[in-house]
């Protein structure tokens, strides 16, 4: 009897092992499973509603709307830079014609072009006031004096110059004279500084003519926004490090806004930044809500993934696949936490500029940019749930390893052509005069682009390069255009060829997907067949996510 009992107490505490094991393994079963199923199913499985889809949606629709709005006023700042340095390369420049030459402005080949240039420039100076039609006049300092217009000439120290006798004599250290002009004493300049202009073109180097203006942009009136003030520091360039004959004659222009210190506006036009800076407000509290919750779903996927890793160690004594993991680490949200960053910092940037306090548009503009990119593009993960929509992202998983690894050899190549080209054909063609040139003019060959001019705008006067080009350039785009560019589109066919067979006849089940379907059969990988195993693992990481009535393929 005693015996009898012992054995009904061991058969019932294996059966409540038993029966507790299963327990755990089915609530984990389920988890997984919950955790793998897209947003409508966990809605109809759990009535769980998708917070993370809501805010995603009200995230995209605010965040576009505050681009949109941003990118209107900074094409308004944008257009009166240009207008206004135009309108100075008119106003400073003698003979301008309203287009550069190539990199400058204008170019005189004469003395008396030279100097006539440059008291065109005083003197349109000096009737500034009287000359522009726009809001714009001399800065003046913190006690109201006007700032002065400064020249400096550089020239070296001491040469000269026999070009008959092929004999010179240079003092290479460079010495820099200068002299300020006011607008007030515009009647005086050039008779007490005669000599200042008496220039020694062998010696002269360039001249520098720097001085600051003041102008208010009205035009943002129009979009009911307060006026801003600029300060221009413009910098006019006389060229002649050459010493070729040509000096070129360069205007550069550098804004800076800032708040006006005395406004009055009245009207329809009043001032209403208050309501963008309640709405990019608004906008940070609903990017800060989305990355706490990809936060707290990717803390949650990582303690899923530790009780899976340790439910196999524990009933198969063997590791979680490599690929399996990665299905827990959903890149996805990371995706989303970046552009909610970037979002954040970008609405920092334009709620100081709204105020007035800040002048970085290019700063905000490339985060708010970059944050509006990414969370559309983190919209295909959504589309991502339906088999139909799924196969590009499925493609592009599986052909961006080989995809890289491709382009790494192939920009070898590339890169050597490049070299060859700045060095060989630069001096004779317009588009190999720099590297980043000569890197963007043959990735236009490379697509079949401007292939004739590229060929016709070679200088034949050197015969040797004028055969190496033809010898360069037809190689680069045979090599390129038949064998390259025809292999990298065969890796992607390759790749979408391979998900349709798979979409069709069934994708290869991992270790995850046998657990969520209850099958048993986890086959024990050997240690000399894991490369090829894993290899083709991460050529197909689109993993099968499968929904409680094994109905719908989910593919993340």
């Amino acid at each position: 009897m005693e015996l009898l009992v012992r054995y009904l107490d061991r058969s019932n505490s294996i059966s409540s092992v038993m029966t507790q094991d299963i327990i755990k393994e089915e609530n984990l079963r389920d988890d997984l499973k919950y955790y793998f199923m897209s947003p409508c199913e966990k809605y109809r499985a759990r009535r769980h509603v998708p917070w993370k889809l809501g805010v995603q949606i009200l995230k995209i629709v605010m965040i576009t709307t505050q681009l949109v709005l941003f990118g209107l006023n900074n094409q308004l700042v944008v257009s009166y830079k240009e207008e206004n340095t135009m309108a100075l390369k008119n106003l400073f420049l003698k003979d301008y014609s309203g287009v550069d030459e190539d990199d400058y402005s204008v170019a005189v080949y004469t003395q008396q072009d030279v100097y006539d240039s440059l008291f065109y420039v005083l003197d349109q100076y000096s009737q500034l006031g009287r000359l522009s039609t726009g809001p714009i006049n001399y800065a003046e300092d913190e006690d109201g004096t006007l700032l002065p217009l400064l020249i400096c000439k550089e020239y070296y120290k001491r040469g000269s110059v026999e070009p008959p006798d092929e004999a010179y004599d240079i003092d290479a250290q460079l010495e820099t004279v200068c002299m300020s002009h006011d607008p007030k004493t515009a009647n005086l300049w050039r008779t007490q500084n005669s000599s200042f202009f008496e220039l020694d073109f062998y010696r002269l180097v360039d001249i520098k003519i720097t001085f600051q203006l003041k102008g208010i942009n009205l035009q943002t009136v129009r979009s009911r926004e307060l006026p801003d003030c600029y300060s221009f520091y413009v910098t006019i360039t006389f060229d002649n490090q050459c010493h070729s004959g040509k000096v070129k004659i360069f205007l550069d222009t550098d804004a800076q806004s800032s708040a006006c210190r005395d406004w009055k506006i009245s009207g329809t036009a009043q001032k209403n930044t208050h309501y963008l800076l309640l709405f990019d407000g608004f906008v940070i509290l609903v990017c800060l809500t989305s990355a706490v919750l990809c936060t707290r779903s990717i803390v949650l996927a990582v303690r899923l993934l530790q009780r899976f890793s340790r439910f196999f160690h524990e009933n198969y004594n063997r590791k979680v696949c490599e690929d399996d993991q990665r299905e827990f680490l959903n890149g996805w949200y990371v995706l989303v936490i970046v552009s909610d960053l970037l979002a954040i910092i970008g609405s920092i940037l334009k709620m100081e500029i709204q105020a007035k306090s800040l002048t970085s548009y290019d700063v905000c503009s490339i985060f708010l940019g970059t944050s509006t990119l990414m969370v559309w593009v983190g919209v295909i993960r959504y589309l991502g749930y339906f088999q139909k929509y799924n196969v590009l992202i499925l493609t592009m998983k599986a052909a961006f390893p080989k995809v890289l690894r491709f382009c790494c050899c192939a920009g070898m190549i590339y890169l050597g052509y490049t070299f060859c080209g700045w060095i060989v054909l630069g001096p004779y063609h317009e588009k190999f005069e720099g590297l980043s040139r000569v890197a963007e003019c043959l990735f236009s060959l490379l697509n079949g682009d401007d292939m004739f001019t590229t060929f016709a705008q070679l200088k034949d006067k050197n015969t040797l390069v004028w055969l190496f080009s033809r010898a360069y350039l037809y190689s680069f785009i045979s090599l390129f255009i038949y064998m390259v560019l025809s292999l990298f589109i065969a890796l992607i066919t390759d790749a979408y060829e391979t998900i349709k067979n798979y979409q069709r006849d069934g994708f290869p089940l991992t270790d995850l997907q046998k657990f969520l379907r209850e099958q048993k059969d986890f086959t024990v990988v050997e240690e000399s067949s894991q490369t090829d195993t894993r290899s083709t693992c991460f050529a197909l990481r689109c993993c099968q996510r499968v929904s409680e009535n094994d109905d719908i393929i989910l593919i993340s």
